[in-house]
């Protein structure tokens, strides 16, 4: 991680933070694996983060690396609008000062776990292949972290072996009928795995259900 921080600040970083991304209604700073994140606004250092942040929030949804700069949204897939776009409130942002650029870089190759890393620094100044090449060696460093056993596979609220294989029937058409006589269950423990899975979703419905367990990793169809 220590190399990991250092290559970061080659590439003008001034401000670092490695995290995995929460689930709904799961607070982040136990998912934070490194923060530095000097607070220009009071000189002192962010401690922690807000599981509604705009930037984790945004990285949840982006597979690419995406930069902020002025508050604005520069090369983000996400919306696939190739404009910039406003963030939303971002204490990370904040803290980092209105003259730095902020470079998040998604990290969603440890399914189910779903990560990020954010650098922020005055500096900073990437071309399209240099931060191509920072989203390889991230992601090759966030799989390093996993083998050695730094980054734990699961988090906070993830769904059980069980809800996830109901919710990938789910999504490929499957009825609550069919989807007990593939698993030799009952209907009513099919509608008990999808309840909960919704529930820990914080999802309305079944489809809505399917939809967050994609976007959080949880299932792959």
């Amino acid at each position: 991680m220590d190399l990991l921080e250092r290559r970061l600040r080659q590439f003008g970083a001034t401000h670092v933070v490695l995290t995995g991304l929460p689930l709904p209604h799961r607070p982040v700073n136990k998912l934070i694996l490194r923060i530095s994140w000097p607070d220009l606004r009071n000189d002192g250092y962010l401690l922690g983060l807000e599981s509604g942040d705009a930037v984790l929030t945004r990285c949840l949804a982006a597979r690419r690396s995406f930069v902020i700069r002025g508050g604005l949204v520069i090369d983000d897939d996400s919306e696939g609008t190739g404009r910039p776009n406003r963030i939303g409130p971002s204490e990370l942002i904040d803290a980092a000062g209105s003259a730095a650029t902020v470079v998040a870089i998604p990290i969603h190759d440890l399914h189910p776990f779903q990560g990020c890393i954010v650098i922020a620094g005055p500096a900073i100044e990437l071309t399209a292949v240099e931060r191509m090449a920072l989203e390889y060696y991230c992601v090759a460093a966030f799989k390093r972290l996993q083998v050695t056993g730094r980054i734990n596979g699961g988090r906070p609220g993830d769904l059980s072996e069980r809800e996830r294989r109901v919710l990938e029937l789910t999504a490929i058409g499957k009825t609550a009928s069919e989807i007990a006589e593939l698993l030799e269950i009952s209907q009513r423990t099919v509608h008990a795995h999808l309840q909960n899975a919704s529930e820990k979703l914080n999802a309305s419905n079944k489809t809505h259900t399917v939809v967050e367990a994609l976007r959080y990793g949880q299932i792959a169809i």
